[in-house]
Order: structure tokens, then C-alpha cells, then sequence
């Protein structure tokens, strides 16, 4: 199996820490304690793109850092755009043999560089998208799944799944990255066999093993899992949600909640999870009839403190911004202090096909952030499309482990 990241694992050594300044020959020979504070004040994945490229031991203390992942919530994620082609600075690409798509990659703490990044074809033209996870797109088609890094190219094959015919893919995870000794591809999928019979199964492979783990779902199929404190949270088609426990067997249980306004259901038609600090939300949008905004944006948090849990609304995210895509399959994100690359708060950035993005003010600030020139075309309702939609990510490089 292929590393996720040139960077994780770059150096077979650790070099010193304190070597005295008479030896020091140049920018090469700088204490890894004064780069690591180097890598701390970055700003933009360009930044730490750039500090990674500058010679092998700079990169070596890049992957010595032990905070990549906070970058994670400190910088907004990279924006995919696979049905744009652009000639740019490429980011970190690996060539296999399989043919390549060239996509625009956007950093909107640069939003004025053009990048690219380059997707293998088969993923665009053959494969369904299931999910992405830890800088890796999670695809699949029939009876075979196929985990690729967005930007170093590495592919990882799972065993085929347990099914005998054609698959409909409704979410793909990863609980850790590709390189940690723990991680699992989690999928929910259909089998297409009986079309009398709808049956749809959660499956577990731990990476590296030999087969998948399978259970079955009685009435609903799982659409979204996200990792909250600690655990695994999981939310079916009816917005219901779940713990999720890989051990010691695949199982789910249901979470008691009670809806907002003390309703009897979610008054949304595709809300999406999404971890926000210390808070877990559900996010959706309804159509606004007077000028202005025309969607309006809501959070709620859950409030697992008081037994059964229930959903409180959040009038406003104070110092994050939000950050999802068209296709329900493609993770949300939160940053937070979106000020310091420019960004907005209490604002949600979506992704779309047409344009890169629109920014959308959450609660009462809907109307203040509208922006009157945005393309009246654009559809605000998630869904599950076949054709690979703009998503945000951010790079494997951020979850690798220092060696």
C-alpha cells in the first residue's frame, strides 16, 4: 500500500534539535525547533506547501510536526473543482500509470493563485463518489471500492465487496488516516440484485485486512457519519441518529433526541452534520420569499447533557465559518478565526458546479452577506449526484504522522 503523502515519513532520520550555531552552514541547518515555530505562524496551505519544498531537511521537520491537524480548523479546506481545467503550478502528483484528470484547486487564503491537482480519470468516468476522507476520495463501482489521495495520487484497493451485483454508494469515511494502524473505510451501500427488495448494508473494512465486515440495515440507510469527542456519530436517511462501534463487532445505537420547537420530525428536507469546535450541528437551508437572501441558513446544536438529547438552535457561530458542497456525500467543514486568512464569520461558503462558491450568511445575517450578483441559477438543495461535484478537502499531508 502507497504512503497518502509525499511528506509523511520524508526523512529516515530525525535530525538534531540543537546543533551548535558554529556548525551551521546555512537555511538547511536551522533547529527543528525554530522551524516548527516557523510552521505555527503559517497562513495558507500555500505557506506550508512551500515551507515543505524547500530543501529535505525542512520538509523532515514539516513531518516531525506534531500539530498538523490543527491546521484542520485554523485554515480554510482546499475547493476541488474537477469539471474546471486549468493550467497552473501543479501541487504534488504522482504518476502510476492510470490516466489523469487535471481539476482547479482553490485556496481561498489565496484565491488569487490558480492551482491544480490531478484526479486519475476512471474516478471522473467509471466510479461513483462515495465520500471523501483525510485528503483521500473514496469511490467505488459494482463490486470495487478505490481510495486515492486528491493530491499525491496514491490509490489504495480494498477487497471487493460482498455483493454479487451492481452497487449504489451513499457515504464513504475514513475513522483515521491511511497510514494509522487503526483505520477502517466505512461505506453504506445498496445491492441492486432485487428491485422488490431494498436492502441496504453498512460495511467495514479494516485497512490493510482481507474482508469486509457487513451489517445490515432495516429501514434506512446511513447518510453521514462524523467523529464527535471521541465517538462516532451516524445519521440515516430519516435524520435519526446513532453511536457507531467498530468493536467488538459493527453495531449502531439509536441516540434519543427531541426536535427543536418540541416538532415531531426534522422540518428539513436534507440537513447535514457537521462538528463546529466543541459543538456538534445540523445545518440546513430554507427559501426565503422576501428580497434579499434567497435561502436562509440554520444551526442547531445537540445537547447531549439532558437525556433523551435535544437540538437547540444557534443564533449565531461567532468566530466560524462553514464550509459544504453539493453532493451530500461530500463532507462539511468548520474553521475557525476565518479572519485570518480573510474569510467571514457566522457564514457558510457552498460549493457549486457553475461558480466556485457563494457565501451565505447563517441566521440574521443572511441578508447583510448576500451578495445581489450571485447567479440567480444556482441550486441550493444537496443531493446525490453521478457525475463527481466540486468538494472541499484538506490535504493528507495535514493528518500525517511524524516519523
Amino acid at each position: 500500500m502507497q504512503s497518502p503523502s509525499k511528506f509523511s515519513g520524508a526523512s529516515a532520520s530525525k535530525p538534531s534539535t540543537t546543533p551548535a550555531m558554529s556548525e551551521l552552514q546555512g537555511w538547511a541547518d536551522l533547529p527543528v525547533v525554530l522551524l516548527h515555530s516557523v510552521i505555527a505562524l503559517s497562513g495558507s496551505f500555500l505557506d506550508l506547501l512551500a515551507f515543505a519544498g524547500t530543501c529535505r531537511s525542512w520538509r523532515a521537520a514539516f513531518s516531525l510536526y506534531p500539530s498538523k491537524s490543527t491546521f484542520c480548523t485554523s485554515l480554510p479546506p482546499l475547493l476541488i473543482r474537477p469539471n474546471v481545467r486549468v493550467r497552473a503550478p501543479h501541487l504534488p502528483s504522482s504518476r502510476d500509470g492510470h490516466k489523469l484528470r487535471t481539476c482547479q484547486v482553490i485556496d481561498l487564503a489565496n484565491p488569487n493563485t490558480t492551482l491544480r491537482c490531478q484526479i486519475p480519470q476512471e474516478t471522473m468516468q467509471k466510479m461513483h463518489f462515495a465520500g471523501s476522507s483525510y485528503g483521500q476520495l473514496i469511490c467505488g463501482r459494482r463490486q470495487d471500492c478505490l481510495v486515492v489521495d486528491v493530491f499525491t495520487g496514491a490509490r489504495v484497493s480494498p477487497p471487493r465487496l460482498p455483493f454479487s451485483e451492481d452497487t449504489d454508494f451513499y457515504c464513504g469515511m475514513l475513522t483515521a488516516p491511511l497510514t494509522s494502524s487503526n483505520s477502517h473505510l466505512l461505506v453504506c451501500a445498496q445491492s441492486n440484485g432485487n428491485p422488490y427488495s431494498i436492502k441496504y448494508s453498512l460495511l467495514d473494512w479494516p485497512v490493510g485486512s482481507d474482508s469486509w465486515s457487513e451489517l445490515r440495515l432495516d429501514d434506512a440507510r446511513i447518510d453521514q457519519i462524523v467523529e464527535f469527542n471521541g465517538q462516532f456519530i451516524a445519521m440515516d436517511y430519516h435524520q435519526r441518529l446513532y453511536t457507531l462501534s467498530l468493536a467488538p463487532q459493527l453495531g449502531l445505537q439509536e441516540i434519543e433526541t427531541v426536535w427543536w420547537d418540541d416538532m415531531d420530525e426534522c422540518p428539513y428536507l436534507r440537513p447535514w452534520l457537521v462538528v463546529c469546535g466543541d459543538m456538534l450541528l445540523m445545518v440546513d437551508h430554507y427559501i426565503s420569499l422576501s428580497f434579499g437572501a434567497p435561502v436562509n441558513y440554520k444551526a442547531y446544536r445537540l445537547d447531549m447533557s439532558t437525556r433523551p438529547a435535544r437540538w437547540v438552535e444557534v443564533a449565531k457561530l461567532e468566530n466560524f465559518t462553514l464550509f459544504v458542497g453539493g453532493d451530500v456525500r461530500s463532507p462539511p467543514f468548520s474553521c475557525r478565526s476565518p479572519g485570518r486568512w480573510g474569510g467571514r464569520s457566522n457564514c457558510l461558503y457552498y460549493a457549486h458546479y457553475s461558480q466556485p462558491w457563494s457565501l451565505h450568511g447563517l441566521g440574521d445575517d443572511a441578508d447583510a452577506v448576500w451578495d445581489n450578483s450571485t447567479d440567480p441559477e444556482l441550486v441550493f438543495k444537496r443531493n446525490w449526484y453521478g457525475q463527481l461535484q466540486a468538494f472541499w478537502v484538506y490535504p493528507s499531508i495535514f493528518y500525517s504522522v511524524g516519523q
